[in-house]
């Protein structure tokens, strides 16, 4: 089992940056791939990015390319995700996710319990 707790959310203005963690316990994350997707109100979940075990592999959703960086210390057991140039359509609660396989198409098995992003006009 892996637990996974994410942090850093909150409320931040437009063109602000906010940074969320993921801190994982239970096991190593570095046996994981790890991504992270989102939740806005009235929306389906959706995929926001991920990375490879070892950190040499990246995706991100073509909302968030070029304004979003995923990153993860396997030493620390966490990931990160960088979000910069925010807009009001990114406000959603953001999730962590670990699996063999993260990616657009496949969600891995843990979940982190969500933290919210709010982001003003």
């Amino acid at each position: 089992q892996v637990q996974l707790v994410e942090s850093g959310g909150g409320l931040v203005q437009a063109g602000g940056s906010l940074r969320l963690s993921c801190a994982a316990s239970g096991r190593a994350l570095s046996n994981y791939a790890m991504g992270w997707f989102r939740r806005a109100p009235g929306k389906e979940r959706e995929f926001v990015a991920a990375i490879g075990w070892s950190g040499g592999r990246q995706d991100y959703a073509d909302s968030v390319k070029g304004r979003f960086t995923v990153s993860r210390d396997n030493a620390k057991n966490a990931v990160y995700l960088q979000m910069n140039s925010l807009n009001p359509e990114d406000t959603a609660v953001y999730y962590c996710n670990a699996g063999p396989s993260v990616s657009t198409t496949r969600r891995g098995i843990y979940w982190g319990q969500g933290t919210q992003v709010t982001v003003s006009s």
